[in-house]
């Protein structure tokens, strides 16, 4: 994951640590529409899995999100661990991710579903990681892959 391209933004003081991953879920609170860095702290796409990949400054912005204030980091997206096709299980091909299994039983559904992981999104295959932890129930061929963004 060399020369990733980052993106600056702000995260409270408390999670901003080098290596954190997190997903970005959006506006948190009615408070930030009116403040006056919110542009900053929501420029991330919703849905997505980010990781810090440093820590810009000392710097503190009040928040009333969080309690020890904001801090800017660099954050760059994170790989996703996920289940597809095995035919798709190709490293470095590009894949648009889709899950078309909605059996929320199954005990594979949050890797065939993983945080972070948008719905018709491409991707490009990191690393074939092996095959399924567990028989589909339906019956395909599915293999366990790390997902970078394109």
């Amino acid at each position: 994951m060399a020369n990733e391209k980052t993106k600056v933004t702000l995260i409270g003081a408390a999670l901003a640590k080098q290596g954190l991953e997190f997903v970005y879920e959006g506006t948190t609170c009615p408070e930030c529409e009116n403040c006056k860095v919110s542009k900053v702290c929501h420029n991330l796409q919703p849905g997505k899995k980010y990781r810090i990949m440093g820590i810009r400054s000392n710097t503190r912005h009040e928040c009333p999100v969080h309690h020890e204030a904001a801090v800017a980091v660099d954050v760059a997206e994170a790989p996703v661990v996920a289940l597809i096709s095995a035919d798709m299980a190709i490293a470095n091909s590009q894949v648009r991710y889709e899950s078309s299994c909605s059996r929320t039983d199954c005990r594979s559904y949050s890797l065939c579903h993983p945080d972070g992981i948008i719905e018709k999104g491409k991707y490009i295959v990191g690393e074939v990681l092996g095959n399924a932890p567990e028989i589909c129930e339906r019956g395909r061929s599915l293999k366990l892959v790390e997902l970078r963004p394109v």
